[in-house]
């Protein structure tokens, strides 16, 4: 079992990277391919599954997104390939907050994440999460956290900037507030 592969990247594909270590590259599958650099050393957090016909690596930046991963592929109905894209859909504080909230709207938007699916990822999770790093996330704060995300802001840039902005405005006038204090 792996815990990391620490190498260099040598291919971005559309759900994969590709790790070279020591004249090796391992294909690894990842939330979000476009965020490593190619011809760049990364370490990357692993999982293996192997099942009869196959033996695949899930990659992630951080071991905190390894966690949830491994929380949400605990859930019954919840494989490696349906919860690699709610990592890339949304943020981590996001999920954990919704899951919490027992926010059943905002799991659904998930790509394949049906109704009773999403009453399963609550019943199995609430609780076990943990604290969400910043704090109390407000739902706009989750959205005003995706959008920035998606906007190829990163964590550190985004965390000083939404706690300036006022959660009363509506999710539009947030964005505008928090890219002008971005771009400045």
């Amino acid at each position: 079992m792996f815990d990391y592969i620490k190498g260099i990247i040598t291919d971005i594909k559309g759900n994969s990277i590709v790790i070279e270590n020591n004249g090796i590259g391992y294909l690894v599958y990842v939330s979000n391919p476009y965020s490593f650099e190619l011809d760049k050393e990364s370490k990357v957090y692993i999982y293996q599954q192997i099942t009869e016909d196959s033996n695949n690596l899930y990659g992630f930046k951080s071991i905190e997104e390894k966690d949830l991963f491994l929380k949400l592929i605990s859930v019954k109905g919840l494989g490696c390939k349906m919860a690699l894209p709610i990592l890339a859909v949304g943020s981590i504080d996001g999920i954990k907050d919704a899951i919490e909230r027992e926010n059943i709207l905002y799991i659904k938007k998930f790509p394949k994440i049906g109704d009773k699916l999403a009453k399963q990822i609550i019943l199995d999770l609430k609780g076990k999460l943990g604290v969400v790093a910043t704090g109390v996330v407000t739902e706009t704060e989750s959205e005003l956290r995706e959008v920035l995300l998606g906007l190829g802001y990163k964590d550190k840039e985004i965390n000083p900037v939404i706690v300036k902005i006022d959660n009363t405005l509506s999710i539009e006038d947030q964005v505008k507030e928090a890219l002008k204090l971005l771009l400045k």
